[in-house]
């Protein structure tokens, strides 16, 4: 089943206006804990406390602030804050065009599904040039007063909208300083033989979310009044320089 429409609005690119409704494209099933007075089993509720008396603060008595240097601070008001918010809006703007290979996977975030919100000839059209240029557009909109940066693509017949990170966020892969090394042609061959033994067309559902199971697991057996045994948790070494051909060798050997 689809995610439920979220909001609706018009891709724009050149004159071709095209009706679309957003709708999110994953969600997340995740067992959810409360924290609770251990004492009674209450539930805790968070209170915004003031640092210097040591007692809550209520909505009416807080307000904004943005630190200048220690304890001195620039206040902002609602009102202030609103008049920098973008102003809403119903138009996806393509600005360009770019190759899907060109756009780095760092800066995607968050991905959503397009569906023509009338019967529209001109969304098939830009869904299946798209597919045979092999392009994205870059485009940004409005949405609940905040302002994104996108990347309109197809994945079969169905256009797609991700939310990209602006170039400021990112961080370069060159700030990690990598240590160079060298690496013996066996090595590579034995690696490159191991991730063809493993190569398999990707199939997401033949993978599960270990966690939750495990989780799941121990509120059952809590349910029920059993016991729970704590495991140790193992802890790996990394594989020494000198022992990776060796190890390589029995990798490629368990998966042959």
């Amino acid at each position: 089943m689809p995610g439920r429409t979220i909001w609706k609005g018009y891709i724009q690119f050149s004159d071709i206006i095209v009706p679309v409704k957003l709708h999110t494209a994953v969600h997340q099933d995740r067992i959810q804990f409360h924290l609770l007075h251990k004492r009674d089993r209450v539930k805790l509720h968070q209170q915004m406390i003031c640092a210097y008396e040591k007692a809550p603060v209520p909505p009416e008595e807080q307000v904004k602030g943005f630190e200048l240097e220690e304890r001195k601070y620039i206040l902002v008001g609602p009102a202030e804050l609103e008049q920098t918010g973008p102003e809403d809006g119903r138009m996806i703007e393509v600005h360009e065009f770019v190759k899907d290979g060109q756009i780095d996977p760092v800066f995607h975030e968050r991905m959503y599904y397009l569906e023509p919100d009338t019967t529209s000839k001109e969304y098939h059209t830009l869904a299946g040039a798209l597919k045979e240029t092999g392009t994205a557009g870059i485009c940004t909109w409005t949405m609940r007063r905040r302002s994104y940066l996108g990347a309109l693509q197809v994945n079969g017949k169905i256009l797609c909208l991700s939310t990209l990170r602006y170039a400021d966020e990112v961080i370069a892969v060159k700030s990690l300083e990598l240590q160079k090394t060298s690496l013996s042609e066996k090595e590579l061959k034995i690696a490159r033989d191991l991730i063809s033994q493993l190569s398999a067309p990707f199939q997401p559902q033949k993978f599960e979310n270990e966690h939750q199971k495990k989780l799941q697991a121990l509120i059952d057996k809590k349910v029920r009044g059993e016991k729970i045994t704590l495991l140790r948790p193992k802890h790996l070494k990394p594989t020494a320089p000198d022992k990776l051909l060796e190890a390589l060798k029995a990798s490629l050997k368990r998966v042959a």
